[in-house]
């Protein structure tokens, strides 16, 4: 019986230690999350579309307060460069906080880029904490930018 208790004891315990996880680390970059964007049609010239994102950042020093410094960059998928953003400080005289939230761009309004009357683009979403650290990309549902004549 002494053995049977001892085993059951030793049993116990390797399952105490196996189901335990360890205890994952925050992540240092910011994690963006797509919500929704205004359109998926947009006549060229006449309407700014927004794209709204939540983030969540574990340090909560994104944005900044220089107007000046561009943290957060949008790519259009017809287009090789990005276009850049100012991001406003998230936390209070830039204080380590846990943060999460709801965040808008707007876009200038689009046009066609060939001789078409009808164009889809994509656009793909990054931001920059003041460490450095880019958070993931995201990209929006593709969008019809149609000719305005």
């Amino acid at each position: 019986m002494k053995i049977f208790h001892h085993k059951l004891y030793i049993i116990s315990l390797l399952l105490l230690i196996f189901s335990c996880k360890k205890k994952e680390d925050n992540p240092v970059a910011p994690v963006i999350e797509f919500k929704n964007i205004s359109g998926t049609e947009v006549e060229q010239f006449n309407n700014n579309l927004q794209i709204n994102l939540t983030y969540e950042d574990y340090q909560g020093d994104l944005g900044n307060a220089d107007p000046d410094v561009l943290t957060l960059r949008v790519k259009d998928s017809r287009l090789s460069d990005y276009d850049w953003y100012h991001v406003p400080p998230m936390t209070p005289n830039n204080e380590e906080l846990h943060i999460k939230g709801s965040y808008s761009i707007e876009l200038d309004p689009l046009f066609l880029m060939g001789n078409g009357t009808q164009e889809q683009t994509s656009f793909s979403v990054e931001i920059r904490d003041r460490a450095g650290n880019w958070s993931n990309a995201i990209r929006t549902p593709n969008v019809l930018i149609v000719d305005s004549l």
